[in-house]
């Protein structure tokens, strides 16, 4: 009984000291944001703020430009994930349903693309955007972000395709379908789950990204995660206006998940393994 007993507290005592692990940040994170100036500085650490103030988020939201920065973050990461869920259903179809010459080798360069560093294109990128006008453009962050989660997105749902038996979309087909039809029909409605997950990570991943924005919108086109470095004074860094804008940009994701977190996590595990 001891033994049992032993055995059954010893993981639950490791699992709380690991969501304490992962919890503290976001929880100093958060609670720093409703701190007064003289608790952040303080010497000894207040965990909670009792006196709080709403000051940090005024001065966060108050930045110049701060709507347009939303407005570019939704616009840019919306389009990118949109554009990555129409190409990569398209292409996982064709991976998990056709066979046709070079299949194996497109497969390994979607699998050698996602694993490879996106930093190092910065520098085409960039040099490809200024050669053609679209500096301080959204354009080429769409389509760059787009090309960052494509990789994910169609090796995520090919495995969701392939899960689907074969007989059902030909039994549309017989039944009158075409083979769009039998896909829109039959399969479409399957890949929720891989939709789901997908658009998560995509989000995420857009939503973040920050060296490519800092390189290529300097002056207008810029998003949040620039909005993130702008707390500078004369005397530092403002350190409770920057949590209180890393809150504020943290709640869209956090509440998407909250949202998609069922399906999303069923999505990455199923859609890794199927097919």
């Amino acid at each position: 009984m001891r033994r049992s007993l032993f055995g059954r507290t010893w993981p639950n005592a490791i699992a709380a000291v690991l969501i304490v692990f992962f919890i503290f940040p976001v929880y100093w994170m958060i609670a720093t944001s409703f701190k007064k100036d003289q608790d952040i500085s303080s010497k000894t650490p207040v965990f909670i703020p009792f006196n709080g103030t709403l000051e940090h988020y005024t001065t966060a939201t108050g930045v110049e430009k701060f709507w347009e920065y939303v407005t570019n973050s939704v616009v840019v990461t919306v389009a990118a994930v949109l554009l990555s869920l129409v190409i990569a259903t398209m292409a996982s179809f064709a991976i998990a349903r056709m066979r046709f010459r070079g299949r194996k080798a497109f497969v390994l360069v979607v699998m050698m693309a996602q694993m490879a560093p996106w930093e190092v294109m910065t520098i085409a990128v960039y040099l490809i955007s200024r050669d053609n006008d679209m500096l301080n453009s959204l354009v080429p962050l769409t389509l760059f972000y787009m090309m960052m989660v494509l990789p994910f997105t169609i090796w995520t749902l090919r495995g969701f395709i392939a899960a689907v038996p074969k007989e059902l979309e030909e039994s549309a087909m017989v039944d009158g379908c075409t083979r769009t039809q039998a896909f829109v029909k039959v399969i479409f409605p399957l890949l929720a789950p891989g939709l789901m997950s997908t658009s998560l990570f995509g989000f995420i991943t857009a939503w973040n990204e920050f060296p490519l924005v800092l390189t290529l919108n300097k002056e207008q086109g810029k998003t949040l995660p620039l909005w993130l470095s702008s707390f500078k004074t004369a005397f530092g860094n403002d350190w409770g206006a920057t949590m209180a804008a890393s809150t504020m940009f943290a709640l869209p994701v956090l509440i998407l998940f909250i949202f998609l977190q069922r399906k999303a996590v069923g999505g990455l595990t199923d859609g890794a393994v199927k097919g």
